[in-house]
Formats: structure tokens, sequence, C-alpha cells
């Protein structure tokens, strides 16, 4: 049985870089998504990998942004404050050689998520959306949508997906400003949701 607040390694599930592990988080700061529920979602992400520019938001030590590079993407941004997390990612990087495909943006994402968008300087064709459990019981949909989702739809490409992940506890939002929840997937204690663009 793992000790509480220990994750065992993840492991990179397909593409280039497949069965390579990856260092966990440290303590319970960031919790990683389980292996079933990651290779569901990469299943049901096929044909939308390859060249994709990909955000990784709330990053922890990289597992989803490593993942789609692994299977195609052409770029990833990996985005977390937390600096024990921030450590393991830049290892997990540099182990799978991805350095020249990956941008680290460190801090307060909600602070600076649009000048770091406009500093991508093309659009995201994928960006996945992790935050911590203990801190999304604590959201105000409204205030996120203005600091983090309308950004996000505006930095979105024509036919570009966001994937939210949240504990079971905490109900999707139907619509996140200009994204409509398109599904959800459950597993386990969470979900995985899938937001499309409308008119902008």
């Amino acid at each position: 049985m793992a000790r509480k607040g220990f994750f065992p390694a993840p492991r990179i599930g397909g593409g280039a870089w497949r069965g390579r592990k990856l260092l966990p988080p440290e303590g319970t700061a960031t919790r990683p998504i389980t292996g079933l529920a990651k290779k569901s979602l990469f299943g049901m992400l096929a044909g939308r990998l390859e060249q994709a520019v990909v955000l990784d938001l709330y990053c922890g030590t990289g597992t989803l942004g490593l993942e789609a590079l692994s299977r195609g993407a052409r770029r990833c941004a990996f985005a977390e404050c937390s600096h024990s997390a921030l450590a393991r990612l830049k290892r997990n990087i540099t182990s799978c050689g991805a350095e020249d495909k990956s941008l680290i943006w460190p801090g307060d994402l909600e602070k600076k998520l649009t000048a770091r968008l406009g500093e991508l300087r093309e659009k995201a064709d994928l960006a996945f959306v992790d935050p911590p459990f203990s801190s999304v019981r604590r959201w105000n949909w409204g205030q996120m949508v203005e600091r983090l989702f309308a950004p996000l739809a505006a930095a979105l490409a024509e036919d570009g997906l966001v994937v939210l992940r949240l504990p079971g506890d905490a109900p999707p939002p139907e619509s996140l400003g200009l994204l409509a929840l398109q599904r959800t997937r459950r597993y386990g204690d969470m979900t995985i949701s899938f937001y499309e663009a409308g008119s902008q």
C-alpha cells in the first residue's frame, strides 16, 4: 500500500518515450492522474496530438504534457507554482530530451496567464487544466472565467480543446465563458471534462 502523500512513479504510456518513468510529485500539493484515466484520456485525444501546441496548466511534474509530446505534439508550455514540482518537472523534461519542445511558466498562473499566452505567439490546440483538488473546491467560477478561462478561450485554435480535471464532488460547469462543455467522463473520485470554444 502506498504511503499517504506518496505517489508511485508514473510512466509514459505511448509514443516515442513509451515506458519511460517520470518523477512523481512530493507531498500532497499535487495529485497526479491515475494510469487508467490517463490511458482513457489519451485514447480519446488520438488524432489531435500530431504537431499540436499544448498547454499543461497546474502541471505538477508534467505527466500530461510529456505524454502529449511523446505522442507527437510539437510544443508544450508547462505552468506550475510549486517549487518542488517545478524542480521535478525540469528533471522529467531533461530525462525525455524534451528541452527544445518545452516552455516552463513558473509562478502564479492566474495572474500571469494573459502575458504568458502572448509570449507563446501561436494558438494552442489543446489545454490541460488540472488544478489541485483542494484549490478547486474553493474556486469562485465567475472569477476563474475572468482570470483563466476567458484568456484561454481567446488563445485556442479554431478547433481547440480544453480538458479540465476536477474532483468528483465539484460538478463541471456547463459553460466557462465562451467555452462550452461537450462531454464528461468519471473515473473513481474525479471527472475529466472536455470544453470547446463557441463563436468568438
